[in-house]
């Protein structure tokens, strides 16, 4: 199906991204990157999934990895103010036509009551309220180790078509915070936020709909130096992709890795304040080579060929839809819009606000 406009009711209240469940083919495997490498905290494991957090979490989980026959992204993961808005929820996404189902024993552990759609966009959401509460365990030094992850800081997925994208958004209620266009106004990405940071989501145009990748914050760029190290003294410096750098997009240091089936996994940190509601947006033009990396280095082949499927709510893959457009930048995807070399040093990289 497409997006055209909202129902005549009111979208729930969205806090923030919260949990990703992934599905992995090896859960050995994907356990020793993501606990053992990366240092993530288990909150449960059995022989089917393992159910992990970062350190200032108090809810069950920010990640699931449930053992399947094909890596893809069974769900994104999305914190509601109240009850009532997972019943907003379901309500919104029935009058939108899409499939929706509810669990009132829920379909994870430590989650309850919730609602799953399969949007217009075909990405599988779910929104909660009612949570098993965990430790946080923040003040735990002893447990956190040099390269911490502290928080689930956001989801990037790719879509073929980012205005309509972008529409089906706003209307649920999230904040553009950043975009990538040419000077035609084509947009190549767009960047979205409920909570105050530069996004929770954001959309890549490329054939999708698929998962570009989820992102885990860290407190300093030191953090994520360090996971690097580790990395390399684990001889696993073959999961670093890309980075580490600075965006010119977020302003945020990053670092972006590969986990043993190839789901895509950005360490992530200090981006900026979003939270008022003047905040101005920021256009970067599309040739502006500083707003994937600010440092000016080049990006890998595969930021812009690879990504994980998404799955139906009965665990089928969802077909890819290719994106059309006549740009000769549209053959590749990348997380913060397409390579292509700037036009000239004096040419201004991006506006803000009124002035787009």
């Amino acid at each position: 199906m497409t997006y055209t406009n909202a129902p005549e009711l009111p979208a729930p209240d969205i806090l923030r991204c919260a949990y990703m469940e992934l599905v992995v083919t090896d859960l050995a495997a994907s356990r020793e990157f993501y606990v053992d490498a990366l240092g993530l905290v288990v909150t449960h494991e059995d022989d089917e999934a393992i159910y992990l957090r970062s350190f200032e979490e108090f809810i069950h989980h920010n990640l699931v990895l449930r053992k399947g026959d094909e890596a893809a992204v069974a769900v994104f993961g999305f914190r509601v103010r109240s009850q009532e808005d997972v019943d907003r929820a379901a309500a919104y996404y029935e009058a939108l036509g899409c499939e929706v189902r509810r669990s009132e024993e829920g379909f994870v552990r430590g989650i309850r009551n919730a609602v799953r759609v399969q949007d217009p966009l075909g990405f599988p959401y779910e929104f909660f309220f009612e949570v098993d509460h965990v430790e946080r365990l923040a003040w735990h030094y002893e447990l956190q180790g040099a390269g911490a992850l502290v928080r689930l800081d956001h989801f990037n997925q790719v879509y073929p078509d980012v205005v309509e994208g972008a529409k089906y958004l706003d209307d649920l209620g999230f904040r553009k915070t950043e975009d990538i266009q040419d000077e035609a106004g084509t947009v190549f990405a767009a960047w979205f936020a409920r909570k105050p940071t530069v996004h929770d989501t954001a959309l890549t145009g490329g054939d999708g709909p698929r998962m570009h990748h989820v992102a885990f914050a860290t407190h300093e760029k030191h953090n994520i130096l360090y996971i690097c190290d580790k990395l390399g003294a684990l001889r696993q410096s073959d999961k670093i992709e890309r980075g580490p750098g600075r965006h010119g997009v977020s302003n945020a240091f990053y670092l972006y890795l590969r986990d043993p089936d190839g789901h895509r996994v950005e360490i992530y940190t200090q981006d900026y304040y979003t939270g008022d509601p003047d905040n101005p947006l920021v256009t970067w033009d599309v040739h502006d080579n500083q707003r994937r990396d600010w440092w000016g280095n080049p990006v890998v082949p595969s930021w812009y060929t690879d990504a994980s499927r998404v799955l139906d709510l009965d665990g089928n893959l969802v077909p890819i839809q290719e994106r059309e457009e006549d740009s000769e930048m549209a053959v590749t995807i990348g997380a913060d819009g397409f390579s292509y070399t700037r036009k000239g040093d004096t040419e201004e990289g991006f506006k803000l606000g009124n002035q787009v």
